[in-house]
């Protein structure tokens, strides 16, 4: 009997190493949070730009600045929910503007405190331009989204040093007109509200590690043309200068341009090249466009004249088309690497442009962000 007693010892103490092997012995941890979403702009309505300031309630936190454009600014803890990644998302909604139009975003920097009036804006930047479908509010789909990697704005938000001095404003604009719609729109017969729409910004956790940020605005909405924002009169170019007021390091300069004007003729129907060039290099040659149309015509529900009963191909479309009604206007990154203290050019030159009896415009939106 007592020699049966190591035997079973022997078992018992493998048995529990045994069981212990077999267990998990991980410490319990939950799921990452999800990427922050917030939603500065929740279903704000927008109304005819050139109609009397409507005093129609929306929601609180926000200013309806005009028809056509709101703001708010970005709260401490918002620019705490900002990581190193970060997506503007942008709903646009049918309402009583069944055309076309231009929508917007702006950041702009304002001294700490001060109330947001456009004479007291420090800086501004466009940071997305987008273009609303053709849109029936009675047929779906009613309503399309738009989405924009804008990760060197979550650089300037992440700044401490711009953020000590500065706020930071988002404003959200759609310039729209309910006269067509009125009479085109079943149910919008004496409305003019045009668009609603909805503004997020997605980003990441993680926090952001980087130098701090050198901004300058070049242009912000410039309307050029061949007459009143030119350099030469009859020639679409300008040239503006650029004062570095210390020297910066992996510079880049963003650029967004559109060209509009309709009619026979118009500028939205020619596709003209547009040269870049800084310090007297030319950096880039471009025209606008290039693509189809065809992924966006599910949201085009008005009809028109822009799409047609019958799909076209890729080179019907980019025979002709600087963009699409319901896409987002690209936004163009230059890498101009380090930049001394002092003066440079930026020059833009649409030598073929011809603006047909002095009707529209290429706004023009450039900026420069690098390290210091």
């Amino acid at each position: 009997m007592k020699n049966l007693i190591y035997p079973i010892f022997i078992l018992f103490i493998l048995s529990i190493i045994l069981i212990n092997c077999g267990e998990d012995n991980s410490v319990e941890t939950s799921p990452p949070d999800p990427p922050p979403n917030m939603t500065l702009f929740d279903n704000v309505l927008f109304y005819d730009g050139y109609a009397e300031k409507v005093s129609e309630k929306h929601h609180s936190g926000i200013r309806r600045i005009s028809n056509s454009k709101y703001i708010t600014k970005l709260s401490t803890s918002e620019l705490g929910a900002i990581g190193d990644n970060l997506e503007l998302e942008i709903i646009i909604g049918a309402a009583c503007d069944n055309y076309d139009r231009i929508g917007n975003v702006f950041l702009s920097l304002l001294k700490k405190g001060d109330p947001y009036y456009e004479d007291l804006i420090v800086s501004r930047i466009e940071i997305a331009r987008f273009i609303t479908p053709f849109m029936d509010k009675n047929k779906i789909p009613d309503e399309v989204p738009y989405y924009f990697e804008i990760n060197n704005i979550a650089e300037i938000l992440n700044d401490s040093k711009i953020s000590s001095k500065y706020d930071f404003w988002i404003e959200f604009s759609v310039f729209g007109v309910s006269s067509a719609a009125q009479s085109e729109v079943s149910g919008c017969a004496g409305r003019n509200d045009v668009f609603y729409g909805t503004l997020k910004l997605n980003s990441s956790s993680e926090a952001p590690n980087i130098p701090n940020q050198y901004l300058l605005p070049i242009a912000t909405n410039a309307n050029l043309n061949n007459s009143n924002n030119s350099d030469v009169p009859g020639e679409t170019t300008k040239t503006y200068d650029v004062e570095i007021s210390s020297p910066i390091t992996n510079t880049k300069m963003y650029l967004i341009t559109s060209n509009h004007g309709s009619g026979t003729g118009g500028e939205e129907y020619n596709r003209r090249d547009h040269y870049i060039y800084f310090d007297g290099n030319l950096i880039d040659t471009y025209k606008p466009g290039g693509k189809s149309c065809e992924p966006f015509r599910k949201y085009n529900t008005q009809g028109n004249g822009i799409y047609g009963w019958t799909p076209r191909s890729v080179e019907g479309w980019t025979s002709w088309n600087n963009w699409c009604p319901g896409d987002r206007i690209p936004i163009r990154v230059y890498e101009l690497g380090n930049l001394a203290e002092g003066n440079h050019k930026f020059k833009i030159d649409v030598p073929d442009a011809e603006f047909l009896g002095g009707w529209g415009n290429i706004p023009l939106s450039v900026y420069i962000q690098g390290d210091m």
